[in-house]
Formats: structure tokens, sequence, C-alpha cells
């Protein structure tokens, strides 16, 4: 879709030049039903550079299954997987095309609280271990907090950028046993009341 107006750019790139150094995680893991965990993550490389051998394709897949816990689950069906195995998966699948930056649409969303717990504790190991670039929105302030080095805090629609908050607190981290972080949550929630209170709101 082109822009009405202004122009948008990826790391100095037009968004269809760009294009191949993305990868998205969506709230549902959209698997392909009929292929197995291994075959699934294959799928994006052979997607995404169908040059590359199978055999390769199938290594690399194994590889990052095995770095996201499911290196015994390898045979399955999404069918057979629980809702964060299948979510665990799907990063796996953004993984195997090597992107510079990970865009992730509420990925956590449908999954129970404890399972939510997990999972951001294992994108906090992935990320320190792959050096990513990942774009995680969220509604859930607790978990913008978990996870970010900042905070972007988008209006309602027409949208704009209230703030950018800045989370310099080391990880783990837990909202609430963290004095900044219990403040930055504060700051936040106030936004959320009562947006028109901070000065120098920012056009999106």
């Amino acid at each position: 879709m082109e822009p009405t107006a202004g122009r948008v750019s990826v790391a100095g790139l037009p968004p269809h030049a760009a294009r191949a150094t993305l990868a998205y995680v969506f709230q549902s893991p959209r698997l392909v039903p009929w292929r197995t965990a291994l075959d699934n993550v294959a799928l994006a490389i052979e997607l995404r550079n169908p040059a590359l051998a199978k055999v390769e394709r199938r290594a690399r897949a194994m590889e990052l299954l095995q770095m996201v816990g499911l290196g015994a689950d390898i045979g399955k069906y999404p069918a057979m997987l629980s809702g964060g195995e299948r979510q665990r998966v799907a990063i796996a699948r953004a993984l195997a095309v090597d992107p510079d930056t990970i865009l992730m649409d509420e990925p956590y969303s449908a999954l129970d609280p404890e399972t939510r717990r997990r999972m951001r504790a294992d994108l906090i190991a992935l990320w320190q271990l792959t050096r990513k670039t990942v774009i995680f929105v969220t509604h859930d302030l607790d978990e913008a907090l978990e996870l970010a080095d900042r905070i972007v805090v988008f209006s309602g629609k027409p949208t704009r950028i209230l703030d950018i908050v800045a989370v310099e607190a080391a990880r783990p981290r837990a909202a609430a046993e963290s004095v900044p972080l219990r403040a930055a949550k504060a700051h936040l929630l106030r936004l959320f009341a009562d947006p028109t209170s901070l000065p120098g709101v920012k056009d999106a």
C-alpha cells in the first residue's frame, strides 16, 4: 500500500525493497496444519530462498526448533502441540529467514498467564542469543515493561505517538518488584488516563 502522504522507509529503504529483511509473528501461529513442526519452519526458508537444498532447509529448521525448546517435537503436527508450542514454532519460522527485524503482533494474547510468563522469558533469551531487532505490539503494560528497551505509546485514531519511554532496568525484570519500573508503569497509566497531560505530543 502506498502512503497517501509522506514517506515510509525501513532502514532507509522503501518497504518493498526491505521486505526480505523482515519476518512476522502474528496473534495466531498460522501454521500449515498438514505439515509437521519441522516442515512448517522449513517452509519459510523454502518460500524465501527456494534455491536452497531441502536437506539444508531441514537442518536449519531443526537447529531453530532446538533453540526454541522443541527439538523433541519436530515430527508433531500443529494439532498435537499446545498453544505455547505452536507459537514457538511460529517464532522459529520467523528466525528461519534470518531477518534483521521481527514484527510481533500481540503473539501471546491468546495464551494463559503462566504460558505467557514462560514465553516472555524465552523471548528475552532468544533476543540475547540472536540480537535481532524486535517490534512487539502489546496492550499489557507489565509485558511491555518486562520486555522492552523502549516503549512507544500510541493514541487512539487518528493515531499519534504520545510518548517514548526508555526502560533501562536490568533483566530479568518484574514490574511489581522494581521502583523504577513501578514509576514507569504509573507514568504510563497516567498517560492512558489523560493523554492531553503530556506536553509536546508528537505526530506519528
